[in-house]
């Protein structure tokens, strides 16, 4: 499989989504939605969206039925860039070679345009007729909020580096991005009409997936002396381990679903082995 092709396909079509979705930028507040669009125009390799596509089509579905969570866990993805990079937060300059929201438009617009994309995220899913989408709905919502994304992001900001272990790490990484990745594969199989014990293992399959491709993060940021990092515990060679091991329970989770899950298996392979 071209997992090139098949990440620009995805991208192609939630990006159509998107633009149809979202007010245009000249509508009023224009400066706002103008600032909603900044960081999602050009997105990043839309990673979500197309493990959310892969997981329809791993149920036997096509992956246009999947396109109300591609596009509302891009915007989750995006709302929570924004966020990530303000002054109080990471305090970023620039993402994705641009500045980022607040540098462009001001702190206080990028506060209100990533509340806003996190808004439309549960518009987009509201608005989809689908007979599955209530449970979409939430397992978006517990993904975002404080149990997971939220809790993630809040642990990270006061991470102890003194008193970490591997568990702790591996927490932040579970909460802050394997619950986002988890939800894009499971929304896709359940808009794809995927019974609970498929949708159970995929669950599994995208929380160890999403940790594996955050502990790559970390070995591609060994060195940056970041504190919430497996590398600083167990090295570079033992962090890439550990995710090759989450890798490979992962894929074992989806082994007999067949040649329908090659998508989501090869995404996989791609998130966790990008240093390669």
């Amino acid at each position: 499989m071209d997992v090139q092709g098949y990440l620009a396909e995805s991208a192609a079509r939630v990006e159509r989504f998107l633009d149809e979705s979202l007010p245009a930028v000249d509508e009023p507040p224009a400066r706002l939605h103008a600032a909603m669009r900044h960081l999602l125009f050009p997105g990043g390799k839309r990673l979500r969206p197309a493990l959310a596509f892969a997981g329809a089509e791993a149920v036997g579905a096509a992956p246009e039925r999947a396109l109300p969570i591609a596009g509302a866990v891009e915007l989750v993805h995006t709302y929570s860039l924004v966020h990530d990079d303000l002054p109080c937060m990471d305090d970023d300059d620039e993402r994705r070679g641009l500045p980022t929201v607040h540098v462009a438009f001001g702190e206080a617009t990028a506060v209100l345009a990533g509340d806003a994309l996190l808004t439309e995220a549960f518009a987009v899913l509201a608005l989809a007729d689908e007979s599955r989408v209530a449970g979409v709905i939430g397992d978006l919502a517990e993904a975002a909020g404080s149990r997971e994304l939220v809790g993630g992001q809040h642990d990270d900001l006061s991470f102890d580096s003194q008193a970490a272990t591997p568990e702790s790490v591996e927490s932040v990484h579970r909460r802050k991005s394997a619950a986002l990745i988890a939800a894009s594969v499971v929304g896709g199989a359940r808009l794809g009409g995927g019974d609970a014990e498929r949708l159970g293992r995929l669950r599994r399959f995208g929380l160890q997936v999403g940790v594996a491709f955050q502990i790559a993060d970390d070995v591609l940021d060994a060195g940056d002396d970041e504190p919430c990092s497996l590398v600083s515990h167990l090295g570079v060679e033992g962090a890439r381990r550990r995710a090759e091991d989450l890798l490979e329970s992962a894929l074992a989770e989806i082994e007999d679903l067949g040649e329908p899950a090659e998508a989501l298996r090869e995404l996989a392979r791609f998130a966790v082995r990008r240093d390669r």
